[in-house]
């Protein structure tokens, strides 16, 4: 067979435009299979940060906000509350905070940045229950200061979320990240020392 006739430039070319509409073609599918790797706006917006005023929360009452799908306890504790933590130090199984259920500004005996104001998960760390809010002396046993108590399993923790000896629950309860961005309102999931 004789190549007579046959015009090199002509097949060349046509060969590159072929290469190219392909490579436009490979790219153009590959957009939306790459885009689906990134999270969604549904995503994005349930690990987003959430600000929370809690200028209208009254002394030694807690209100529940969600973050990341999961509870958040706020808890504005009176001077009674917080004085009764060292009452129950040597009844705890962490009472200095040493396992790392809390950001560094958070280890402390309030385990919170501010001594007034509270902020937790409020999920037990044993099998993911959700506590009770429990703040009447006397009401789970005769020694009970106030504090958290999980009736799926009976874990009790005190007013700063410090779990009790003996405990199924094997740590106190987790303190998120938060900072405040003004003087009544903190921004949970924002891990910033600022006690504005």
């Amino acid at each position: 067979m004789s190549n007579d006739g046959v015009d090199s430039g002509r097949r060349m070319l046509l060969i590159g435009a072929t290469a190219a509409v392909g490579a436009v073609g490979a790219v153009g599918a590959a957009i939306p299979f790459v885009r689906s790797w990134s999270p969604s706006a549904k995503a994005k917006a349930a690990g987003a940060p959430v600000d929370v005023d809690f200028s209208q929360i009254q002394p030694g009452q807690r209100i529940v906000v969600k973050w990341r799908g999961r509870p958040v306890w706020l808890l504005r504790r009176t001077p009674e509350e917080l004085a009764s933590l060292k009452k129950v130090e040597s009844l705890l199984r962490d009472p200095n905070s040493e396992d790392p259920q809390q950001p560094e500004y958070a280890k402390n005996e309030w385990r919170s940045i501010k001594p007034e104001l509270l902020v937790l998960i409020g999920i037990c760390t044993h099998l993911g229950c959700s506590p009770l809010y429990v703040p009447e002396i006397g009401k789970v046993e005769p020694s009970w200061q106030g504090g958290f108590f999980c009736p799926c399993h009976g874990s009790k923790y005190d007013l700063a979320g410090r779990v009790y000896s003996g405990m199924p629950a094997p740590k106190n309860l987790v303190v998120p990240p938060y900072s405040y961005t003004s003087p009544s309102v903190i921004t949970i999931g924002v891990d910033k020392e600022n006690p504005a």
